[in-house]
């Protein structure tokens, strides 16, 4: 059973940043696409970003594309979200998520989550 945990949320200004960051255990981590999905009050969850198992392939949201970064680092079983530019709406808990396979990156593939992490972004 895996298990993931966040941490790196808080309260920004727009326009400014924040790290997201995911620590998994569980299984061997380097085996699995990760993920990073957010859900807003009131909204469905939604995707933002993933990178498959060894970090040569990502997929963005195209609302976050150019201003958002996802990366991993393997031998420490860590997954980030470098999140700049930060917008208003980008306000929402975001949720670490591992993925069932080694190269997919379709929504449908991500079926573990993390607790999640609050991001708010202040006007």
């Amino acid at each position: 059973q895996v298990q993931l945990v966040e941490s790196g949320g808080g309260l920004v200004q727009a326009g400014g940043s924040l790290r997201l960051s995911c620590v998994s255990s569980g299984r061997a981590f380097s085996g699995y696409a990760m993920g990073w999905f957010r859900q807003a009050p009131g909204k469905e969850r939604e995707f933002v970003a993933a990178i498959i198992w060894s970090g040569t392939r990502t997929r963005y949201a195209d609302s976050v594309k150019g201003r958002f970064s996802i990366s991993r680092d393997n031998d420490k079983n860590t997954v980030a979200l470098q999140m700049n530019s930060l917008r208003v709406e980008a306000t929402a808990v975001y949720y670490c998520a591992g993925g069932d396979h080694q190269y997919s990156l379709e929504d449908a593939d991500f079926n573990s989550w993390g607790q999640g992490t609050q991001v708010t972004v202040s006007s």
